[in-house]
């Protein structure tokens, strides 16, 4: 069956004729419109100690797997049933990588979660090791703990250089950049629907902390609770938004 006439079909259109036929050429025309959303989530995770490309071909694998398990009738996106697939086959990669290393389950559990949300925090200007401690919901110590486990998997720094020109140029010059605006639409999607796992007051908490950027003493004024309750409020919504996107 030739795919000439099947560019212009929507993607469950495309995907039930798939299911029907299993026309792998329909197939490729499915997976080459989420090719950029398979990129910039490996892209996500660059800088771990794992090569870009090793990243890449990890979700363009899951990509394939999902659009394998879709069910178009359900009434949602390709993207959305991707996303969160796609991030946590790139999480079980690192979880065998580190296991390799001698590293157990729960650090390597804990890793992921400390560098999302180390990053998370950086973009907001707090990169202290007791912000890292109170959104993760462990000690100052762990934290330390975790440092230095990362430090001692970290099998390839962004600097070193590539090439034997002298021309200074390192591995992070020539990876894959994320395609941030992509993302966003992307992962909006994904949000929406983990949007209906928090109650009224977890969704206000969440708009204001994390859209509007005030702090928690703000919140809890304005809340009329107290600063431990809009703590232990964003843990739970943290949590809770991981346990989705790990689904």
């Amino acid at each position: 069956m030739s795919v000439n006439g099947y560019e212009n079909y929507e993607t469950s259109q495309l995907i039930e004729i798939y299911k029907k036929t299993g026309n792998l050429d329909v197939r490729n025309i499915v997976i080459e419109r989420h090719y950029r959303l398979a990129e910039s989530l490996a892209a996500r995770f660059i800088g771990r100690g794992v090569d870009y490309d090793d990243l890449k071909q990890v979700a363009l694998v899951a990509l394939i797997g999902a659009i394998e398990r879709f069910d178009p009738t359900k009434g949602y996106k390709l993207s959305t049933f991707a996303t969160p697939t796609i991030i946590g086959e790139i999480k079980n990669y690192f979880r065998d990588k580190t296991r390799m290393m001698h590293i157990s389950r729960r650090d390597s559990e804990q890793l992921m979660d400390f560098q999302e949300i180390k990053e998370s925090l950086e973009k907001k200007g707090k990169m202290g090791v007791s912000d890292i401690a109170e959104a993760m919901g462990v000690s100052e110590e762990r934290v330390l703990e975790l440092m230095e486990i990362q430090r001692s998997v970290s099998v390839s720094s962004l600097d070193r250089t590539i090439f034997d020109d002298n021309s200074g140029t390192g591995l992070k010059d020539v990876l894959g950049v994320e395609d941030e605006s992509f993302d966003q639409v992307e992962l909006r999607s994904v949000l929406n629907d983990a949007m209906n796992l928090l109650d009224e007051k977890e969704k206000i908490i969440l708009k204001m902390r994390f859209f509007e950027h005030r702090p928690q003493v703000d919140i809890a004024r304005e809340l009329d609770v107290s600063q431990m309750y809009i703590s232990r409020a964003e843990r739970r919504i943290l949590k809770k938004l991981r346990e989705y996107m790990d689904r």
